[in-house]
């Protein structure tokens, strides 16, 4: 798989619009194969395309979604610069990402002319193509707005600057590629099982993550008043009007995932990328946030609970600390000396340790079953589709549970998940009002997103995303936040952008705002 990494990386620089550069040389006698192979197939780039964004996106949660949104937090040295959980946002965050995930797309890309190819037609390849298009694109736009799109990963066509489409666009270019996908599965198209590291050729299971995103991606525009109508129309047709037409993820069988051979090999295929990219020491130096670990130990919530782990340690590899099962405060005082380091996630290197995240088959989620019930519940709740949002609520309580320890409740409507709900004193509650920003207050809201940020607990920034479009769950403050206390609300343009594309770069700050942290973007504003 480093093999694969490094070939896609070195594409980045030669072929991406994105990456402006270009090399003019025969490449037809370049790129003749020595060992009589013409062209490569759509099945061999599949796997190690997807498994490189899943790898990138895994990475970057932990070093930035995790910080932001208050799950870890560093105690080595409080008064160093560019400390995430400080809100303090360095230009040079951006690269990596960037540069990761336009390198992907085209591969992405890649894979859909050749399943159209004449001689290689395959509608569900072409299909999950655009699925994980829609994917990443998703991924880059929400990180930084405006970016390139129609343009973009077309360097090998002489295009190296090319423009940045609005979000608006975008997304709605996003949304036709998924309705467009969910026809194409639709037909049942084999492929080879073996090229599929996420559903084993099952594209069945395929078309219901296409629909499950679909559904993301509405709800997350939903609030846009230009868009709204049109939105929550299409999730009632999805939901109520058209199932049949439209399935979605119902249980774990249906997690977009790649599981990881579950050793601490860091050469063989499928090693987890925390094994690969992470140094033990460096996995378990962060201390866990109280608000994190805070509402676990408070609900008795069975993925710390060591009974339901391995030789004594919680499903989700949790270490005590001095003081117990307790965390740190994100963004504690400055000038306060760092505090003692609490609760932490064990590292695979730790002697004696049967259990860590580092090395866990399980972490590699696209997509879980239990944002779609947090989606449902929500749509329900402010009455878009049929029900009150209490079932949906509770079946992605069980489902968010069930994913990590495998038929502990059998669904929302188990006794078990209710009981465990009403103990911890968040049992859905029909009469809190909708919505509430106010601190310590409750909603349904509230209650909704603080069950979605465990649901989406190793999935890349989907919990930064849905706190800047909801402003749930309530995060406390900490005592020295940098940028006015204010979440960043995304991430600046890579150097790269701004330097080899200056007339576009010019133009995108034109027409979206300032290169900063606390510019909104088109479906954040008003």
């Amino acid at each position: 798989m480093k093999k694969i990494k490094n070939i896609t990386g070195y594409t980045f620089l030669l072929v991406m619009g994105t990456s402006f550069f270009s090399c003019k040389k025969d490449f037809d006698k370049i790129n003749t194969d020595p060992i009589g192979v013409p062209k490569v197939a759509a099945d061999k780039l599949l796997a190690p395309t997807l498994t490189n964004v899943l790898g990138a996106n895994l990475i970057r949660n932990r070093s930035i979604n995790n910080e932001l949104m208050q799950v870890t937090v560093s105690t080595l040295d409080e008064v160093l610069e560019g400390r995430i959980y400080r809100y303090d946002i360095r230009r040079q965050l951006s690269d990596a990402m960037w540069n990761s995930w336009y390198s992907e797309l085209t591969n992405i890309k890649d894979i859909n002319t050749i399943a159209s190819g004449p001689d290689s037609v395959n509608t569900s390849y072409q299909a999950i193509s655009k699925i994980a298009e829609a994917w990443t694109m998703q991924l880059l736009t929400d990180t930084y707005g405006d970016v390139p799109y129609t343009q973009a990963n077309q360097g090998k066509f002489g295009v190296l600057e090319p423009a940045f489409d609005k979000q608006k666009d975008i997304y709605m270019s996003l949304l036709s590629k998924l309705e467009e996908a969910n026809t194409l599965l639709a037909a049942g198209k084999k492929i080879v099982a073996n090229s599929d590291p996420v559903y084993n050729g099952d594209t069945d299971k395929w078309r219901r993550f296409c629909n499950s995103l679909y559904l993301r991606l509405l709800l997350r525009i939903s609030g846009k008043a230009e868009v709204s109508a049109q939105v929550i129309a299409k999730i009632k047709e999805i939901v109520d009007t058209n199932p049949a037409k439209y399935p979605i993820m119902m249980d774990n069988t249906h997690t977009a995932k790649i599981l990881w051979n579950g050793t601490n090999s860091s050469t063989a295929v499928y090693s987890s990328p925390f094994m690969v990219n992470v140094r033990p020491a460096d996995f378990r130096a962060s201390a866990i946030v109280d608000f994190f670990i805070n509402n676990l130990t408070s609900w008795n919530d069975p993925r710390i609970i060591p009974a339901y782990g391995k030789n004594g340690i919680n499903r989700w590899g949790i270490a005590a600390g001095p003081a117990g099962y307790v965390g740190v405060q994100s963004a504690y005082p400055i000038g306060s000396g760092a505090p003692i380091k609490q609760a932490y996630f064990y590292s695979d290197a730790q002697s004696g340790n049967p259990a860590s995240l580092q090395t866990d088959a399980s972490t590699g989620v696209i997509m879980d079953v239990a944002e779609v019930d947090f989606i449902l519940a929500e749509a329900a709740a402010k009455g878009w589709i049929n029900g009150t949002g209490e079932n949906y609520y509770y079946k992605g309580i069980a489902d968010g549970i069930n994913y990590w320890i495998p038929s502990l409740y059998a669904n929302g409507n188990d006794a078990a998940v209710r009981d465990y709900a009403f103990k911890g004193d968040f049992a859905w509650n029909n009469a809190l009002p909708l919505d509430s920003k106010v601190v310590g207050a409750n909603s349904k809201l509230e209650q909704i997103h603080l069950q979605k940020y465990y649901a989406l607990f190793l999935v890349d920034f989907q919990q930064w995303f849905e706190y800047r479009r909801t402003g749930h769950p309530l995060l406390p403050k900490g005592f020295s936040l940098l940028n006015g206390g204010k979440m960043p609300v995304r991430l600046y343009y890579p150097i790269l952008a701004q330097s080899t594309n200056p007339t576009n770069y010019k133009n995108v700050l034109a027409a979206q705002g300032p290169d900063d942290v606390n510019t909104l973007m088109w479906w954040q504003k008003p």
